[in-house]
């Protein structure tokens, strides 16, 4: 039987795993993400599946080569973490899942856009410090007076636009190769920007192809009222553009489940905000109660779950009984 490690697995999650493995491998479950100080972990294993939290770089799958590694999966959509050439050079393969619960993602975007479009976040913290008095600022408009721009309609953008489109909004969507969804009229992406009150990012990131592809002339085209959510990936996202935006007030707001350079960010307790790395992130969450991060949460849910480890496995089963897998990234 093949022997597989998986990284970053929490205690709530090894019954998901041994469940849906049927007794196809041996599993190796481990609490921590994989790095160049712990790979002797894989020791016996054909293959290593990780999350975001690694950054497999040259150095790290020579490690796993010299193991005798074979794969390096991951069970996430984005692989950006992953160094393909370093993999194709010590004939790693490389592979991903594609797509999960698309609704984990999009019930986060909507929440996000909802809470900032009614002011939550800033009532919150106004009556956080005992300030119950109904501001100017909470004024709002209903769902189905709001016009709703979807950046990237697949999977997880397709299925947001869905949940906007029921509850009565107007859905504007942009993609390269717009398809036939009949939840949404796509524009171009000037256009998108210009009407819509709340614009939601569900594109993939290529570096070196569309970094900071929000910047401040597409944040200067938005309304001034109007809110950006990204649950995509934080390279997509100049924060700093975004910053001036809501100090100048021509944005209303910013909800991320993504943000830079996460692996330095997320899965660690800081001992203070001022601790953080990034500054220009630091200054978003510090000054402005319209500002929303959160520790890219929006797969963490049961279905989505499901499905990764569903996938992952029929990855390894797929490449180990033919030497290829439909998802595997070259």
């Amino acid at each position: 039987m093949d022997k597989i490690t998986v990284y970053n697995v929490r205690e709530f999650e090894k019954p998901m795993y041994e469940d849906l493995n049927h007794g196809r491998f041996e599993l190796n479950l481990l609490t921590e993400p994989l790095s160049e100080a712990n790979v002797d972990t894989a020791d016996g294993s054909i293959g290593v599946l990780i999350d975001g939290t690694t950054t497999a770089d040259a150095e790290l799958l020579a490690a796993l080569k010299n193991m005798g590694i074979k794969y390096c999966f991951t069970r996430f959509v984005g692989y950006n973490n992953i160094d393909l050439d370093a993999a194709n050079a010590r004939d790693i393969m490389v592979a991903r899942v594609p797509s999960y619960s698309p609704y984990s993602v999009a019930e986060l975007a909507l929440t996000m856009g909802l809470d900032l479009a009614r002011h939550v976040m800033a009532a919150t913290d106004n009556t956080n410090q005992g300030n119950f008095f109904l501001q100017p600022d909470y004024f709002a408009n209903e769902i189905d007076h709001l016009t709703v721009g979807i950046i990237g309609v697949g999977h997880m953008g397709a299925a947001e636009a869905q949940l906007w489109h029921n509850l009565g909004a107007n859905v504007l969507g942009f993609q390269r190769h717009p398809n036939d969804n009949p939840d949404v009229d796509f524009v171009s992406l000037n256009e998108l920007l210009m009407q819509s009150d709340i614009v939601s990012l569900h594109v993939p990131y290529f570096p070196g192809e569309n970094d900071l592809m929000i910047g401040a002339i597409e944040i200067g085209n938005m309304k001034s009222n109007a809110v950006l959510v990204n649950t995509a990936r934080g390279e997509l996202v100049d924060t700093a553009a975004v910053a001036d935006a809501l100090e100048d007030g021509n944005l209303a707001g910013y909800a991320a489940d993504v943000i830079p350079d996460e692996n330095a960010i997320d899965g660690k307790q800081f001992d203070s905000l001022d601790d953080i790395p990034d500054q220009e992130l630091l200054s978003l969450m510090k000054h402005y109660p319209n500002v929303i991060i959160t520790p890219h949460m929006g797969y963490d849910t049961q279905p989505a779950t499901k499905d990764m480890i569903k996938v992952s496995f029929q990855n390894f089963q797929d490449a180990i009984e033919t030497g290829e897998t439909e998802n595997q990234i070259k």
